[in-house]
Formats: structure tokens, C-alpha cells, sequence
């Protein structure tokens, strides 16, 4: 059973990036299953800091093939500039080394646009999108009004496609006060990139199957967490893909029978960006204690939006519903250096919503705003646990809070992370 899926736990930016090039060093194939450009993932290779987002992590190991699936969409003028910027690191990304889907869905000029007006339609009701996209591509996907990736290879039907779709999006863009679009520039810096990407197109649900018959390792990577999947996350703040288990499934196209692990990633404290409840939010000092200041790219600053991330103290609550969603048989906790130096740490392990105590988050958005943490206290650490290499490395503490972590969540945590280093990681057992 070669398939691992790796999931976010959380509201994404959960270090999920750095679990990915950790797993890829034995996997033959890492494949994106959903989302876009709106991910943001970190990897620090010696003094290379990598930040990418839409090609999947598994690219920094020269073994591995990176799959872009059926279940993203793509702006093929941002997945050029990315090649272009990875391989001015040292980094090959040639046909060989990375695979796009036929099937997935293109970003546009015109879904970016139409994405600026419906967050300026909304005014202080705004989702906090990355305004990349995203919403409206997937919209236009449902809608049957999309043009996917294997359009690429045919100029002349893409740049109809193209005009049409920006003369359509205008008529909103301009209402929303926004300048119109110029459909044939809009086309042509397509054009442009689709020229360049035309060799690494196929079709992505025969080349998994094929990998996964012969036995080859296959590494889904998500983006984005559980609380913003469409279905199961805090709607309507949420990303309109799943970055669930299931989305994998569907966003690369095989069946359940190959998957052999599914690996949840959570931070050890709770982030999010953008708008939406968040039940155990921090404010003043220890918020911005666990942020950071920004001067370091490990900081609490969003990879793609540069927006300050909200911080508060782990919530359980949403972990153990991350892990029954998506079946976790086990659970990496990142971002453990950071909580160094508290004297006490806190962990939500339950909300009370209107009186009653819940251990699972309200299903609708009304209850979950009103949900109140119900804290349990740890005893925190002074140590600097950064350098740790091996279980006998961490101070009792900070055991102590893995432990309490993998007994509320009901899942196993086997690794943490100890800082943004491609070699700080902690192997528990």
C-alpha cells in the first residue's frame, strides 16, 4: 500500500511543507492534490530558503517526480515564474521532474479581478481570501464554465476561451469600482506561459495509477488545513477545495485501497490567517510573543500574503475533529521551539457553547463564535529545545505537553519539529 497522505490540522500554515520534504526522501512521486497558488510552503535547505507554492516540496529531491493534480487550480503565468525562480536557486524543473494534470483548472487574469471586486463587494463582511483567485476559478469549475490545463496545448482555443472569459468577468470588475481588463493582453500573457508549459502536461490519473502498480511511494501533499475545507471546515470562512483526506482521492484520482498512512500536521500552538472564529485567539503580549516580530522568515507572517497571523493557544477541539475527519494515524507537531520560556502553557480541550460542554467544534458558524476554550494548564519549559536531535534531547516539560497533545487528540505524535531546519526534527520513538 505505497500512498501516504499528509494534511493540514489546523487553518493551514502549519508547517506542513517542511513534513513534506522530511516524507519525500522515500518517496518516488509528490503530487498536489487541491488548491493553488494561495498555498505557501517553507523549506530551508543549508543557507536556500525555499518558498513555494504551487510546485509540491518533493522538487529539492533530485529522485523525486512532483505532480500538480486534477483538484488544483493553476495560474500558469505564476507556476512560469515559480520554475523560473527554483531553478535560478540550482534546481532542475524539467518535464521529467514535474507532471501537470490535463484536468486541472486554470487561474485567470479574470478570476484574479473577479476575486478583488467580490472582496471589495463585501466590504467588512470580507472572507480575508489571498486574492489570488482561487474562489472564483473553482466557482467557474462547478459552474462548467472553466478551461483546464490540457487547453494549454491548443493556442488558438485558449485565447478565444480566454477573451470570452474576461469579457464576461468586466461587467462585475467595473462595478465593483475596479478598472476593466484588457482582454487581449489578459490572453496573451497566457499564451506566453502556456508555451512554456505544454511539455509537462498528461494525464495525471493514468500516471498515478501506473506509479502506484509498479509499487512507487506516493506522498499527497495538501494545502491549506481542515478547518478551511469547503465541506468541513468553519464555512463560509473556508478555501473552496478540500484539503481533506477525501479531497486527495479526488484531486489526483485513485482509490482508497493504496493509502497506507494518513499524516496530520499541526502547529504546537494554533494560528490562522484571514477572518473567521477562532475560539482560543490571544491578544497583546502573548500574541505577539508567539507571532514573532517578522524579522524572521519563521515568523508568523503569512508565505504568500505577508499578513500577520493570528495566534492563541492550542485548540484540541480542532485537532481531534482534523484527525477524525481525515482518519490520522498519526500526528507531527510543529513549531515546539517556539513555546520555550513560557512558564505555564495552555491547551483547549473542550468548548462550552451556550452551557453545555462540547468536545467536538459546533456545526454551525453561529456556535462556534459564541464557543468559549475550556483550558486545561501545562507547566512550560526554559530549556532552548532548538538543537534537540532524539527524544532524550527534550526537557521532561515539553514531553509532558506531546504526550497531553496525543492523548486529547487520540493520535500518536512520533515526530515534532524544533525550528525551520530541514535537520530539526525530533524522532520520538
Amino acid at each position: 500500500m505505497p500512498a501516504t497522505l499528509l494534511i493540514g490540522a489546523q487553518w493551514g500554515d502549519e508547517g506542513k511543507g517542511r513534513v513534506a520534504d522530511w516524507l519525500a526522501a522515500d518517496a518516488n512521486v509528490v503530487a498536489r492534490y487541491a488548491g493553488g497558488d494561495n498555498a505557501g510552503h517553507t523549506v530551508v535547505v543549508g543557507q536556500k530558503v525555499f518558498k513555494l507554492h504551487l510546485i509540491p516540496s518533493g522538487i529539492l529531491h533530485s529522485s523525486v517526480t512532483c505532480v500538480l493534480g486534477n483538484g488544483m487550480v493553476i495560474n500558469p503565468v505564476n507556476l512560469v515564474r515559480e520554475i523560473d525562480e527554483i531553478e535560478a536557486m540550482g534546481v532542475p524543473v524539467t518535464p521529467d521532474r514535474l507532471v501537470i494534470s490535463s484536468r486541472a483548472h486554470l487561474i485567470t487574469p479574470a478570476h484574479v479581478a473577479l476575486d478583488a471586486a467580490s472582496e471589495k463587494a463585501r466590504g467588512a463582511d470580507a472572507i480575508g481570501t489571498t486574492l489570488r483567485g482561487i474562489g472564483p476559478a473553482y466557482l467557474d469549475k462547478t459552474g462548467r464554465q472553466g478551461i483546464r490545463a490540457g487547453s494549454l496545448r491548443n493556442e488558438e482555443e485558449l485565447a478565444d476561451m480566454l477573451y470570452r472569459m474576461v469579457e464576461r468577468a468586466n461587467p462585475t470588475v467595473v462595478a465593483a469600482g475596479l478598472a476593466p481588463l484588457d482582454p487581449q493582453k489578459a490572453a496573451l500573457d497566457v499564451i506566453v506561459a502556456a508555451r512554456r508549459l505544454q511539455p509537462y502536461i498528461k494525464d495525471v490519473t493514468e500516471y498515478i495509477n501506473t506509479r502506484l502498480k509498479t509499487g512507487d511511494r506516493v506522498l499527497c501533499e495538501g494545502a491549506q488545513g481542515t478547518m478551511l475545507d469547503v465541506d468541513h471546515g468553519d464555512y463560509p470562512f473556508v478555501t473552496s477545495s478540500s484539503p481533506t483526506a477525501g479531497g486527495a482521492l479526488t484531486g489526483l484520482g485513485f482509490g482508497p485501497r493504496y493509502v497506507d498512512s494518513v499524516v496530520g500536521v499541526g502547529k504546537a500552538f494554533s494560528t490562522r490567517v484571514g477572518s473567521g472564529p477562532m475560539p482560543t485567539e490571544l491578544s497583546g503580549d502573548l500574541a505577539s510573543r508567539l507571532r514573532g516580530t517578522g524579522e524572521n522568515f519563521w515568523d508568523e507572517f503569512g508565505t504568500t500574503t505577508g499578513r500577520p497571523r493570528r495566534c492563541g493557544w492550542l485548540d484540541a477541539v480542532i485537532l481531534r475533529y482534523a484527525a477524525r475527519v481525515s482518519g490520522f494515524t498519526e500526528l507531527v507537531l510543529t513549531k515546539l521551539d517556539v513555546l520555550s520560556g513560557f512558564d505555564e502553557l495552555k491547551i483547549a480541550t473542550s468548548y462550552r457553547v451556550d452551557g453545555h460542554e462540547v468536545s467536538m467544534p459546533p456545526d454551525t458558524l453561529a456556535q462556534l463564535e459564541r464557543a468559549e476554550p475550556v483550558y486545561e494548564t501545562l507547566p512550560g519549559w526554559s530549556e532552548d529545545v532548538s538543537r534537540a536531535r532524539q527524544r532524550s534531547d527534550l526537557p521532561t516539560n515539553t514531553l509532558r505537553y506531546i504526550q497531553r497533545v496525543a492523548e486529547l487528540c487520540e493520535v500518536p505524535i512520533n515526530t515534532v519539529s524544533v525550528g525551520p531546519e530541514r535537520d530539526q526534527l525530533v524522532h520520538l520513538s
